[in-house]
């Protein structure tokens, strides 16, 4: 009897050890394998103000906020560009887009093998492919419409969204001669078959991720949302009925879109026990919208180079590795991103490779206060505008006012004293770097409309600005051009 009783309790115990063992092996540090899953999340025109973890009170982001709260939020988070294309290319070469040309929106052209992001350019997801990662990009892409610049030919193995700069959120063909559609590997989707592209975007990232969840896998996830135009669903726009302004509610609806379809991400990863070893990094492409975002106390929207139209929301969470509920307060970019990704796969770039993002790793794992890059830069339109912040100092040249100028955003974070006079050693310091920086660079290779919209806007602004004055006022009025 004792015998027959220790042979069951060997045998249970074994059973154990097997279950216990395969329960490792699906869980976050599987064996043989400890590279991370990375999921890059990007929306589209949102400020940097709405989102909870910034500080928005209207819009409500509970589940983009949960992935703040599991890691780091950068409260100087930068992107590369003020608006979108531009943007996009430095984030997926980790290197400043105006050193190979991309300074401009690509205009929808898929007959044009010549317009995006040069094809010697390598991509995040190349290298991450190379070293095994399975690869997806999902969404919006505009870095080039002809099938040789599409996802499938820069390193993801599976594609599902647009090509082009904006889509209304039904899927039906879009452009002006209706010619963009919403694809899957190269091969154009019903639209009957699409719901809410928000929607559609998130459950074919779910299953990309219930497909690949035993090996290591890179989702490039870019919502267009909130971008234009502005359609919604009930079910988000019941989430936003307490805001009174109707074009915000129906962007806070947008938002609530992209924050359900997280949330049902992070769930999924808890759910099949990878969640821990996953790197999610969320962020903006550019500063939001001129007509109803919250930049929080930012001046300047998207398009420019005041803080409104550069700094994003921005956060990265890796519960294994990274401190989480903390805030990183040193200027980041998301040039970092890629070379950030690298590490955290264990790859090692060649010695020839020139990127401008750094590794951010050691800098949030051991709290480092030395700042990640000497100085940040940006220019557009082949330097009709451009920024530079070192330090707390910060150099723009804008087009809106004409002028350039000088502020220390340690004292003024909103941009309203121009110290120029006051420092001139400070400004010709950093006029000297930018001109240094910029003779790396090279032209556009191409054009956008982007300095006529902002004459124009300027001068719409003045106008409003000069109507509202009396008459005695009005003619002592000085126009800022």
């Amino acid at each position: 009897m004792k015998n027959r009783l220790e042979i069951i309790v060997f045998i249970t115990l074994l059973t154990f050890l097997a279950c216990k063992d395969k329960t490792s092996k699906n869980s976050d540090f599987k064996s043989g394998n400890d590279k991370p899953n990375i999921i890059l999340i990007l929306t589209d025109d949102q400020g940097y103000g709405d989102v909870g973890f910034n500080g928005s009170k209207d819009i409500l982001t509970p589940h983009i906020d949960n992935i703040a709260k599991k890691g780091v939020v950068f409260s100087n988070g930068y992107v590369s560009h003020p608006y979108c294309s531009p943007s996009r290319a430095g984030l997926m070469t980790g290197r400043y887009q105006q050193r190979f040309g991309h300074e401009h929106n690509v205009p929808f052209s898929p007959q044009d093998s010549t317009m995006g992001t040069p094809k010697n350019e390598v991509f995040l997801s190349k290298k991450l492919k190379e070293a095994g990662y399975n690869t997806c990009a999902i969404g919006k892409w505009h870095l080039g419409d002809h099938p040789s610049f599409l996802p499938p030919k820069r390193g993801f193995d599976h594609w599902f969204g647009f090509s082009g700069g904006h889509m209304n959120y039904w899927g039906y063909p879009y452009s002006k001669n209706k010619t963009m559609h919403v694809q899957r590997n190269g091969k154009n989707v019903n639209p009957k078959k699409l719901t809410y592209l928000t929607d559609d975007f998130t459950n074919e990232a779910l299953s990309f991720i219930e497909r690949q969840k035993d090996a290591p896998f890179f989702m490039y996830l870019s919502y267009n949302a909130p971008h234009s135009p502005d359609h919604a669903t009930k079910k988000y726009l019941k989430k936003a009925d307490h805001i009174e302004n109707g074009v915000r509610s129906v962007y806070a609806a947008l938002i609530a879109g992209v924050d359900q379809g997280v949330g049902r991400i992070d769930s999924l990863l808890t759910r099949l026990g990878i969640r821990k070893n996953t790197l999610i990094i969320f962020l903006s492409d550019n500063g939001g919208r001129l007509d109803v975002a919250n930049n929080g106390q930012f001046r300047g929207h998207k398009g420019m180079l005041f803080e409104g139209g550069i700094r994003v929301p921005f956060t990265m969470s890796w519960p294994a590795k990274l401190p989480q509920n903390t805030r990183y307060k040193q200027p980041v970019t998301s040039l970092d991103i890629f070379s950030t990704c690298l590490a955290a796969a264990n790859l090692k770039l060649s010695e020839n490779t020139l990127l401008d993002g750094k590794n951010l790793l050691p800098f949030l794992k051991n709290n480092l206060i030395e700042a990640p890059h000497k100085a940040l830069y940006w220019r557009v339109a082949n330097g009709e505008e451009y920024a530079i912040r070192k330090g707390n100092y910060k150099l723009i040249k804008s087009a809106y006012k004409n002028k350039t100028m000088l502020f220390d955003l340690s004292k003024d974070e909103m941009e309203t004293r121009d110290i120029s006079s006051i420092k001139p050693e400070i400004f010709n310091e950093l006029e000297t770097l930018y001109t240094n920086w910029n003779g790396n660079l090279t032209e556009p290779s191409w054009t956008d409309p982007h300095i006529q919209n902002v004459k124009k806007e300027e001068q719409d602004v003045q106008n409003i600005r000069f109507k509202s004055l009396s008459k005695k006022e009005k003619e002592n009025y000085e126009f800022n051009h």
